[in-house]
Parts: structure tokens; C-alpha cells; sequence
């Protein structure tokens, strides 16, 4: 296996882990602290997600062709992102999936 490959798999797994804390959030609560832990989900989460962009820069490092985006054209995904999701939120809410107040607002 090489060294990208093994990149790959790592980030799978903080995406898996990034999953597993946003799952407990929705479960307990954003601000709940489990035993032997210091932060609560919303913290966890943010760290997370941080190793998870660590691992893309460093997929990134390898291979500046493959992978690198302008900070331009990120940002113009982000939003993007943003208004696609916004949209199907409105949707959700019109069909009545979607109820106005947050499940994980604790």
C-alpha cells in the first residue's frame, strides 16, 4: 500500500469519526460532556473535523496536482454548499419534516 493510500484510509476514518461525534450530539445534546471527557460534542466535533482537514493537507502535500484547490474555488464551493442546503431545508420545512426549533439546541 502507499503512502497516499494509507492517507486515504485515514481519512476515511475521521470522516467515520467526525460521523460518530455529530451522532452523539444528536443523541445527548451538543453540550454534553461524556465521563472522563473535558469537551463537550460541539468541541469534539470542531476537533474532528480539524484532523480531518489535516489529513487532506497532507494528502494535499503529496500531491499538489491532484487534490489542491485555489482558496478561491473552495470558498465558492462552501457557499455553494450553503445556498443547495438552505434550499432543501425550505423544502423539508414546506413538506413538513422539518420543524422550526433545533433537535440538539442544548
Amino acid at each position: 500500500m502507499t503512502r497516499r493510500e494509507h492517507l486515504l484510509i485515514i481519512a476515511m476514518e475521521e470522516c467515520h469519526e467526525v460521523a460518530q461525534r455529530i451522532s452523539k450530539a444528536l443523541r445527548f445534546g451538543l453540550t454534553e460532556v461524556q465521563p472522563d471527557q473535558e469537551m463537550n460534542n460541539a468541541e469534539r466535533i470542531t476537533q474532528e473535523f480539524n484532523d480531518l482537514n489535516a489529513i487532506i493537507e497532507m494528502i494535499q502535500f503529496e500531491d499538489d496536482t491532484w487534490f489542491r484547490q485555489s482558496i478561491e474555488a473552495r470558498r465558492f464551493q462552501i457557499e455553494a454548499k450553503k445556498i443547495k442546503v438552505e434550499k432543501f431545508l425550505k423544502y423539508s420545512e414546506y413538506v413538513g419534516t422539518l420543524k422550526n426549533e433545533s433537535p440538539i439546541s442544548n
